[in-house]
């Protein structure tokens, strides 16, 4: 299984490493080690995760975080990881326009 995050969801990803970063010294590391790691693990259970606003979510295993992924033919596209802390309307909202231009690009 492939795995292609895309440009919006890294940038989601450097965002919460700079919040973790500002937090303590050396967190914004453990937490993109965690993510990556948790981002990984869809090689071998991609599709297991129910489907939360058009879009399978994994939960991190350490952080409030969620990864929003889609399948096709073998290859998983991450398409946004979000902070689960925040309004979900606002997730939503987000992954709206992420679907619409996943779906375009």
């Amino acid at each position: 299984m492939k795995i292609t995050i895309l440009d919006e969801a890294e940038q989601d990803l450097l965002n919460g490493f700079t919040f973790y970063e500002s937090q303590e010294s050396g967190l914004g590391d453990y937490f993109l080690n965690t993510l990556f790691g948790d981002i990984d693990s869809l090689k071998l259970y991609a599709g297991i995760h129910s489907k939360v606003f058009g879009f399978h979510r994994l939960l991190s295993s350490r952080f409030p975080y969620a990864i929003y992924y889609s399948l096709h033919n073998e290859t998983v596209f991450v398409i946004a990881v979000l902070d689960c802390r925040r309004n979900p309307v606002r997730a939503e909202t987000r992954l709206k326009k992420r679907r619409t231009q996943h779906i375009q690009g």
